[in-house]
Order: C-alpha cells, then structure tokens, then sequence
C-alpha cells in the first residue's frame, strides 16, 4: 500500500538560523535548506531532521502542504516529485509542477469574494498603525492573479507586539458581523485568511486523487502550528515535531 506524507514545509522540515538552537554551536551540523530570493540562506536541517528525510524517502512520497507561495516553493532545496499545496491551499500543483487549473478555478471565485473584506480590514489595520505609530503593515498574499490572505510581521521581529493588534484590533473587526475570515499566528506572523483557504480541503482533494491513481493508500499529516492541525486531521496519521506550538498545545491538553 503506497504510503504519502503532507508536510508543512517552514519549521517543521527546516527552520531559520534563530530556531536551530544548540545546533547553531556545532560546526558542519546544519545544512542549508531554503534560500531568500537574494539567495542567501534563509533556512536550515539539522541532522535530526535530515535523518527523517531520509527515513522518508524510503517507500514514502512527500508532498510539501505549505503557506508557500510557487516562488518561495521553488526556493526550497528539498526534493519533491509529487503534487504540492502551496498558499494555505489555494494552489494544488500536479506532479511535475503543472497548475491544478480547475482546483484554482475554484478558489479564484472564493478568494475574489473575501477580497473586499480583506481590502477594509487591511484599511482598518493601517489606520489602526496610523493613529498608535505602530509599524506593523497589512500585505496582501497574491499568487497566479489571485489574491489569498493578509499578513502583518512586526517590522522590529519583537513577535509579542502582535498579540494587541490580534486582540484589540483583529478579532473585534471579525466578530463585528461575524465575518467569515479566521486568524493564523505563529511567531512573527499573524495572518488573516478567509474561512474558504484551508490546506484540509487541498489535501482532501489530493487523497481523493491519489486514491483513483493507486487504490487504498496509507496517509500521513505533519505540522509545526495550530492552524496544521486541520489538514492533519484529515490524514490517517498526524506527525507532530517537537518544540512547536502544535506540539505545546498537545502536552498542554494533557
């Protein structure tokens, strides 16, 4: 029975420098895994992580399910060969690169839906920045002329300053008509994203595929943040990496 792995790609198969810990002392121990479009590093392995590729490779077929767009995906030095979920779901690519069109098709019409309400509130987040002086700045993610979701970093990478603005500014505008967008934050990234972009009906399309293709398969979910844990429930098996917030979360309900 073939066996396929959804991986979330940053901080669960690779992190940057900052988050490699007692690795960052030992000489030749990371290996770069990720590249900024200076292609300078961006992001490493660590041995440990390696040895689990590895694992990986033998009678498994991984198919990266990231926030990624196709940019930032082709900057990834890992080897994939498979379908892909890039931009929290709202891109499938078909093995070989190709554009799942229908699946985008699809999301196209959705995303234009929430464009207007992502428009007012990326507004409301920069008035919010205008009257307080705060820096942090709403930045629409777009991919193949589509618009998919907001996202605001703090511009001095001090993460904790975007647990107000999630609070105090983010989620009153939401429940303010119980508007249909939720919210990812995981270290300096707060990200708001329309209840129709989600990695879990990506990677339900994809199984329902590979089904087609192979017969009854074998899958497996692995992920570093909360908002992971959707498409891992939707696999056979969840992988957890340790020191993550999904994995803080899970010994924190026990």
């Amino acid at each position: 029975m073939k066996k396929f792995l959804f991986a979330d790609l940053d901080d669960t198969l690779f992190q940057t420098f900052g988050k490699c810990g007692a690795h960052r002392d030992i000489p030749d121990a990371l290996a770069p895994a990720a590249y900024y479009k200076d292609g300078s590093i961006c992001s490493y392995t660590t041995p440990a992580q390696r040895s689990f590729l590895a694992l990986l490779q033998d009678g498994m077929t991984m198919i990266p399910t990231t926030a990624r767009d196709l940019d930032g995906l082709r900057r990834v030095t890992l080897p994939f060969d498979s379908y892909a979920v890039i931009n929290y779901g709202g891109v499938v690519l078909e093995p070989g690169g190709a554009l799942d069109q229908p699946w985008l098709d699809g999301m196209r019409t959705a995303m234009h839906a929430a464009l207007p309400g992502l428009l007012a509130l990326a507004a409301h987040i920069d008035n919010h920045g205008a009257r307080t002086g705060y820096g942090g700045r709403a930045r629409m993610i777009e991919d193949f002329g589509t618009p998919f979701f907001l996202v605001v970093k703090d511009p001095d990478k001090q993460a904790e300053r975007l647990a107000p603005l999630e609070e105090h500014v983010v989620r009153p505008w939401i429940a303010d008509g119980d508007r249909d967008y939720f919210i990812h934050r995981n270290g300096n990234n707060l990200a708001i994203l329309p209840k129709a972009l989600n990695k879990a009906n990506a990677v339900a399309h994809i199984t329902a595929r590979l089904k087609e293709e192979h017969g009854e398969i074998v899958t497996f979910g692995m992920g570093d943040s909360r908002s992971d844990a959707r498409f891992m429930a939707a696999c056979d098996y969840a992988i957890i990496p340790r020191g993550t917030q999904l994995a803080g979360i899970t010994v924190g309900a026990l």
